[in-house]
């Protein structure tokens, strides 16, 4: 072939070259028929020495064209089997790694297409099972070596265009917000290299756009991040203008990623900085002598084209978007700061800030004139306003003194000097009958909106002001509250007169808010905060503004209200009513008793408060949900009041709080502050105190609704968090508050304790997908300040785990001695032991890792944390509980919680051993399960005893009970005993007793016969196994009792899954309930915490080896038959049946059948008969409890008790084959693989040993290794396997059929 890469070719010199080309590539293609990803993994690395043949060495060309290896792969990627699609990924991307291949356009297009289709499934992002939360997942970190890799090698000329590509792919489907994440890190972790124009990053802001959709905010920012960077590193400078940078930049979000003082902030600015003056000029800039502009040139400008304003014949009525605002101010701070930067370089010490001077003059020249000149543009007023607001409203993310920030200092201390004009301008707007649009409205949310800013800026940088904000808020309230008394009587209300009344009342809102968040403006001393307080109290609440006629408005403006749009406003009256009104509620409890002149408010203050609850639910149902906070604000100070008089009345408030709550559950944004204010109105300390003394309705409704809240949190996550944290707040640190007649908050904790017990077994079992989204929120905290998403986006303790860490802290903080918190401890212990009792109740097996599991270990994690707190008395009424859960059938974590527990309770109060020794008294069927459980606690013994003076009758009772035990039938029993054994007689040993050295040499030889077991090796190593495993030789009950042993290493070691482990970390990051001033119980030993759980597991490494080394080349595959390949006839068996029982003595087959892997009863069954009956020397199974099976039975019709059983389990199988190979046996395969022999050419030698592979998996490819030869059975028809018991059948009769045949020629 030439230079270019063939389709197919072929010669004569090279056929053996191209035969095992063909060869492998088919038996590659066949394999992937099947879906199978055992059968498929070892044929894998064979893909390798197809591109050995494919990419001729010294040209460095294809010999064959790519597109054969993009079918193999395209095959892959397109499986149902997600694992096998996950493998073919990561064997690609492995590619550019190991070897180095040609460039081929081919390539690119197979990227862009199959491969990223293929990548945009979440599933492939998971973590392997070995590694650690919060770990980057193997797929993201391939991608990013692979894409930095491969653009590399691109030829210079064709990166911009597979770049782009690329980045458009990213646009054109939906993706998810895992694959976009790590898409947009594997780019942002390519090379700086300028490839990207003005289409690259309009592409990559099309990207920005699909990350939007996620709801995951945290995955959103740090996909941002990752993107800025991608554009910072690719993009080609000289290729794009300012004005494209900044509106690309405009797409980030600040709250999600991009916000100043981030890592990610500073590195804009030193990018900017580094090619200033090397952007590509804009098509409008004015400056047509120079061929690039400068920055600071661009904002000049930027600024100036923005406040320019075309003279309109008539003012706008619509206010401009914000987009251009915040565009200016984004561009004003970060040119600032790269002033900063380049002045810092230069080493100025003092700067003058000329730039970002010339930046603000011309909107402080605006604003300046708008207090005194009336005629300026209302567009041009919007405008500046707008970016003062914008200006004003950056906080500074690292200096929490705003004068350690020089920028903002010196923007701040600029737009002091206008701050008279401005108020008297909005004064203006806001009460001279200047507003009179709908959308004027927007206009007074924006004068509302700097009023708390400009209070704000005059606290921060100069007191001088205030005075003149004081009378500004003066005039402001009187003029609202005069205009909302007029009354108008007329049928048809003018719309003029109606906005008024919204802008007032909006007003007034406003200026409630300041004297809420801001006492030091000392604004309570005003004279018109009476008249504002009078007039909120005699007002009609939610009075509803009639619609206005809209005759003389249409004419003038396009803007036609609907309906709708009036019932928005309508909406927004009503919430600013609420609001005041909470203002009022708040600071004068007493609702403005003063004024006892009017009729109205002769009513006493229950029958007034009443009336408010009353007027507080119409308005849950006139409001949109959400607006209806301020609402339930005022709920809360209403409803202890009134609980005792009108409990029907609280309960209503009570059910369509809770319908609004969960009607919400949906919508992310007003969802979260709705649920707290709720769970602060519904758990206030006094409701919940009121409801519980009456244990009436209103008791049950609260506990109902916290079922309810619990529920909901299982499919929201979150949502237990917000009322846990309040309520342990509110019942431990309980405000002192002289209104509240409450004498102890904490009495709440045990009137609602189940809030406590359900809060310390809480936690679902997440599906798979909930999973990853978990893992890789994870690995996105990981990242810390690097990524700037974790500073920005407020972190709102929504994990799980959370749940239980405060309800862990929360119990930590109380005291024993204190008897409300001991009675409210043993209520908690005697709840969870009962609770523990009814899961084991409804499961008496359940499985490793199942919500049952779960739930009983964080049953005993918790009571474990109880334990030291709890006195003699109590313990000892309970311990018989904890006995009996002993008994149960536990899964090993729940195993090792309550031994310890026992343990610790019998090291603190050896008087209760009377009631251990009782518990080996029982009948064996009772403790058939359990006893390890007690012997366990018998091998602490030493701990147990450290109190006790007289430790003799202790001793002497432990032997007794122990040496029992060392003769059980079972072996693992026998194990543990002697474990105990050991331990015990090392003490009696210490006490030099005569008693005890009588029996000396019994038991000392016994010990000695163990320790030197001989025989197969595995009792031996069972013996070592048991006595390394970390409880008996690690773990320390005293010294490790700590925090982290109990909810992260202990889980850890007994292999509990992995989102169960609750690391230090969490509890330290939990803030709202502190640990008690003294606690000291933070970490595990690290004797304790190195150890690794696989240190003792019987695991068997044959298993893991495959895993490790998937590069070696195997000699033998797994392959089933493809049916219209075998054509070879069969041979004429000469079928010779003799007559058994004389000729096949027992003795002399030296077949074995090893059928471990099998687990059906049913194949067991027929097995063991065939073998019984063919005269095989033994069957041997992964377990000898098939035997009792009824259905194995059935088949094996007895034979099981003529034939030798041997168990071997299936990971022992590597030492057995091993062991029986030197032993002289062959080890035969029943299995199709590429090399297997014909059954009906084979001849079996004396010794054998036939493997017999699983009913659906066949021989696993570790075990594959192991074999000497593999055995087939020919096929005629079209299915592909015959049953397992069949072809083992079939082999043995062959066996059998070949001895017959040889010891008749022998004769």
């Amino acid at each position: 072939p030439g230079g270019k890469p063939s389709l197919f070719w072929w010669s004569a010199e090279k056929n053996e070259k191209l035969l095992q080309f063909w060869e492998t590539y088919i038996l590659i293609m066949e394999t992937l028929e099947g879906n199978q990803i055992h059968v498929i993994k070892p044929v894998l690395p064979k893909l390798n020495s197809l591109y050995e043949h494919a990419i001729s060495g010294e040209k460095g060309c294809w010999l064959f064209h790519p597109s054969w290896h993009m079918c193999i792969y395209k095959r892959m990627f397109e499986s149902e089997n997600k694992t096998l699609t996950k493998e073919g990924i990561l064997h690609f991307l492995e590619l550019y790694e190991t070897k180095h291949l040609p460039n081929s356009l081919g390539f690119s297009e197979f990227i862009i297409g199959p491969l990223m289709d293929a990548l945009s499934e979440s599933s492939l992002y998971s973590r392997t099972p070995g590694q650690l939360m919060g770990a980057c997942p193997p797929l993201g970190m391939r991608l990013q070596k692979f894409l930095a890799m491969y653009v590399m090698l691109l030829p210079e000329e064709e990166k911009g265009s597979f770049l782009l590509k690329f980045i458009q792919k990213m646009t054109s489907r939906h993706w998810s917000a895992v694959p976009i994440l790590f898409l947009s890190m594997a780019l942002a972790y390519i090379p700086a290299c300028k490839v990207l124009g003005t289409e690259g990053l309009h592409a990559l802001r099309d990207v920005l756009k699909c990350t939007m959709i996620t709801h995951q905010i945290l995955l959103r920012g740090a996909a941002q991040c990752y993107l800025l960077q991608a554009t910072m590193h690719l993009t080609d400078v000289e290729k794009v203008s300012l004005p494209e940078v900044s509106s690309f930049l405009l797409s980030l979000r600040p709250e999600e990623s991009l916000r100043r003082d981030t890592v990610l902030w500073m590195e804009l600015c030193s990018w900017l900085q580094v090619n200033d003056r090397c952007f590509r000029k804009s098509v409008t800039s004015d400056f047509e002598h120079q061929e690039t502009s400068s920055l600071c040139q661009y904002v000049c400008s930027l600024v100036g084209d923005y406040l320019k304003t075309p003279a309109s014949e008539r003012e706008n009525c619509f206010m401009p978007d914000w987009f251009e605002a915040k565009l200016v101010a984004t561009m004003i701070l970060l040119a600032a700061d790269v002033e900063q930067m380049r002045n810092k370089h230069s080493g100025k010490s003092n700067i003058e800030w000329i730039e970002l001077e010339a930046f603000l003059n011309p909107l402080l020249d605006v604003l300046m004139k708008l207090g005194s000149n009336a005629y300026i543009p209302t567009l041009k007023t919007d405008k500046s306003l707008q970016l003062l607001l914008k200006l004003l409203q950056t906080r500074s993310l690292k200096c929490s003194n705003t004068q350690d920030d020089r920028v903002l200092f010196f923007i701040w201390k600029s737009l002091m000097i206008p701050v008279e004009s401005i108020l008297e301008f909005v004064l203006r707007r806001l009460t001279a009958n200047e507003l009179s649009t709908v959308g004027d409205l927007d206009r007074c949310d924006l004068y509302l909106a700097l009023i708390p800013e400009i209070v704000n800026l005059s606290l921060q940088v100069s007191w001088k002001k205030v005075p003149s904000i004081q009378n500004f808020i003066l005039s402001l309230t009187n003029a609202c509250i005069r205009n909302l008394q007029e009354r108008n009587y007329e049928e048809e209300p003018k719309l003029k007169e109606q906005i008024e009344k919204v802008a007032s009342m909006a007003s007034l809102t406003a200026v409630c808010e300041i004297m809420d968040r801001k006492p030091e403006v000392r604004l309570e001393s005003l004279p018109s905060v009476d008249a504002l307080k009078r007039f909120i109290s005699f007002s009609q609440f939610n009075e509803v503004l009639k619609k206005p006629s809209y005759i003389e408005e249409s004419s003038s403006s396009g803007e036609e209200a609907t309906s709708q749009g009036w019932g928005k406003i309508v909406a927004r009256y009503v919430h600013d009513q609420w609001i005041c009104l909470r203002f009022i509620l708040n600071s004068f409890p007493t609702l403005a008793q003063e004024y006892e002149e009017t009729s109205e408010m002769s009513l006493s203050t229950v029958e007034r408060s009443r009336k408010i609850l009353q007027s507080a639910l119409e308005a849950l149902t006139i409001l949109p949900s959400d607006q209806v906070l301020p609402v339930f604000d005022c709920m809360k100070v209403l409803v202890p009041k009134l609980l005792d008089s009108s409990e029907s009345l609280c309960i209503e408030a009570f059910d369509l709080a809770w319908k609004i709550i969960s009607s919400l559950s949906n919508t992310q944004l007003i969802f979260w502050s709705n649920l707290k204010a709720f769970v602060q109105f519904l758990f206030d300390s006094e409701v919940l105190a009121v409801a519980a003394s009456a244990k009436g309705q209103a008791y049950a409704k609260i506990k109902e609704i916290i079922f309810k809240l619990i529920d909901m949190s299982t499919t929201k996550t979150g949502v237990f968090n917000v009322v846990l944290s309040h309520c342990c707040r509110s019942w431990i640190f309980s405000p002192v508050d002289e209104r509240s007649a409450l004498s102890n908050t904490f009495l709440n904790a045990g009137n609602y304790c189940e809030l406590i017990t359900e809060a310390c077994v809480f936690g679902t079992v997440f599906r798979r997908d909930q999973r990853l989204i978990q893992d890789v929120h994870a690995f996105i905290e990981n990242l810390g300040e690097k990524c700037a998403a974790n500073v920005v986006t407020e972190s709102a303790n929504r994990d799980d785990h959370y749940v239980r860490v405060c309800a862990i802290k929360f119990l930590c903080l109380l005291d024993g001695s204190n008897i409300l918190h001991k009675t409210f401890m043993e209520d908690i212990f005697i709840k969870l032991l009962d609770k523990d009792e009814l899961v084991s109740r409804s499961r008496t097996r359940y499985y490793a890792n199942s919500l049952q599991h779960r739930i009983k270990n964080r049953v005993w994690q918790t009571l474990l944390v109880l334990l030291p707190k709890l006195n003699q008395n109590f313990l000892c009424g309970s311990l018989d509980k904890v006995f009996q859960a002993g008994f149960g059938n536990n899964q090993a974590s729940v195993k090792y919680f309550i031994e310890w527990i026992v343990i610790l309770s019998l090291h603190k109060y050896p008087q209760f051993l009377n009631k251990f020794w009782d518990c080996f008294c029982y009948d064996e069927e009772k403790l058939k399960t359990s006893i390890c459980t007690f012997l366990s606690v018998l091998s602490h013994f030493d701990i147990v005893l450290q109190n006790t003076s007289e430790k003799k009758p202790a001793l002497k009772k432990a032997l007794i009970v122990v040496l029992q035990w060392c003769f059980n039938h079972n072996f693992s029993v026998r194990l543990y005993a002697l474990v105990a054994l050991k331990k015990i007689w090392g003490m009696c040993r210490m006490l030099h007793e005569e008693e005890f050295e009588a029996l000396t040499p019994v038991i000392e030889s016994s010990l000695q016969q163990v320790e030197n077991m001989h025989g197969t090796g595995n009792a031996r190593r069972n013996w070592q196994r048991i006595q390394d495993h970390f409880f008996f030789a690690t773990f320390h009950p005293l010294e490790d009792y700590n925090l982290e042993t109990i909810f992260y290493t202990l889980p850890r070691l007994s292999e509990l899954a992995e989102d169960e482990w609750i690391s230090l970390s969490k509890f330290d990051r939990f803030t709202d309930v502190p640990f008690p001033p003294a606690f000291q119980w933070y970490h595990s030993r690290t004797e304790l915490r190195d150890l690794k759980p696989s240190d003792w597991s019987q695991q068997d490494m044959g298993a893991n080896s495959a895993e490790t080394d998937s590069q070696t080349e195997w000699t033998d595959v797994q392959k089933k038959i493809i049916p219209w390949k075998n054509s070879t006839p069969s041979l004429d068996l000469e079928m010779v049946l003799q007559d058994r029982a004389a000729k096949l003595g027992k003795s002399n087959s030296r077949l074995i059948v090893v059928a471990s892997l099998i687990d059906k009863p049913t194949n067991l069954g027929g097995l063991c008969r065939t073998s019984e009956i063919f005269g095989a020397s033994a069957l041997v199974v992964g377990s000898l409890h098939y035997i009792q099976d009824k259905q194995f039975q059935h088949l094996s019709v007895s034979a099981e008790q003529w034939l030798p059983l041997v168990e071997v389990k299936p990971f022992q199988l590597v030492d057995y084959l091993q062991q029986k190979k030197t032993e002289g046996y062959t080890i035969i395969g029943v299995e199709q693989t590429a090399k297997s022999f014909d059954l009906t050419e084979y001849c079996f030698p004396e010794k054998s040993l036939l493997l017999l592979g699983n009913e659906h998996e066949g021989i696993p490819a570790n075990l594959i290794h192991h074999l000497d030869v593999c055995v087939e059975i020919p096929q005629q028809g079209i299915i592909r396997s015959l049953n397992v018991h069949v072809s083992g059948a079939l082999l043995i009769w062959e066996y059998t059929r070949q001895q017959v045949i040889k010891q008749k020629q022998q004769k």
